[in-house]
């Protein structure tokens, strides 16, 4: 067994599932480098974990081999399915579907490479189903700030079976529309882990996460029309100002609404934190 506070992942993920937690991430130790692997940790309380499992071991032919980042699995139509992000030198980093019958894996690549633009640096991609749309899938995720400066949040519809995308992507906002944010290394706005929650009245909110005035954060914004087309208004109160970010949200087994996020933001000292939301989105 393990404990919550030694546990080293950044952008830690929670799937809920038949009584229990699962808790994916990127391994800290091998987040800015060469990248082996993708673990699952298992708990019934969020503060003991089992040990962890390997779930992705990339093929010998595996098209990437650093920044294995930000894995997140989702139950669609009976299988899971891992979004998670990689890169190679020479190569964009990009979001790449993976697929397993278990949410203790193994996963497989299901998408035949990235489904992000090849010519586009992005991460951290997410799945989101257009409830008023027949659960048509998209994906939203970051096209790069090391790439375009002022990053962005863009979306892309899926074909229903997650293996293709379908259209060119959109942009839903830029990170300087956020009223909070400061730039870095110069003129440069970061986006970082989009997640898109719907509450019961059908209103969403995304969760996204960059750097204000107390470091890295986890920030809101609304969908003026309840749809991934928004317009999107950014939400001038942040949900984490001080040094934790890349969160998501998901109801704990008592019925809690709870978010998910990595905090410090310090390489090797990154910790999954969570926390109660009821109320506050």
């Amino acid at each position: 067994m393990i404990t919550r506070e030694n546990i080293n992942i950044r952008d830690p993920f929670v799937l809920v599932h038949e009584g229990k937690y699962y808790l994916y991430g990127t391994r800290g130790p091998e987040c800015w480098g060469h990248g082996t692997g993708l673990d699952v940790y298992v708990s019934t309380d969020l503060e003991n974990f089992e040990d962890p499992v390997e779930v992705f071991t990339p093929p010998a032919d595996f098209w990437a081999d650093l920044n294995f980042w930000a894995p997140e699995v989702h139950f669609y139509e009976g299988s899971f399915y891992m979004f998670a992000s990689f890169k190679k030198d020479g190569l964009c980093r990009g979001t790449q579907i993976l697929k397993a019958e278990s949410p203790m894996g193994p996963f497989k690549p299901h998408s035949d490479g990235p489904v992000t633009p090849r010519d586009w640096e992005c991460l951290d991609g997410t799945l989101y189903l257009e409830k008023t749309d027949g659960n048509r899938p998209y994906m939203i995720f970051c096209h790069e700030w090391v790439q375009i400066e002022d990053g962005t949040v863009c979306a892309v519809e899926l074909s229903k079976d997650l293996k293709k995308p379908v259209g060119e992507p959109f942009v839903l906002f830029h990170a300087s529309e956020a009223p909070w944010i400061q730039c870095i290394r110069g003129k440069n706005y970061v986006t970082d882990g989009p997640f898109v929650y719907r509450d019961d009245s059908g209103k969403i909110t995304m969760l996204w996460s960059s750097f204000g005035a107390e470091g890295y954060t986890l920030a809101l914004a609304h969908s003026e029309s309840n749809t991934v087309k928004g317009p999107w208004k950014q939400d001038p109160k942040l949900l984490f100002s001080k040094d934790g970010g890349h969160g998501m949200l998901f109801k704990a087994l008592d019925g809690r609404l709870m978010g998910s996020l990595h905090s410090p933001n310090e390489k090797l000292k990154e910790r999954p934190y969570f926390f109660d939301v009821t109320g506050k989105i």
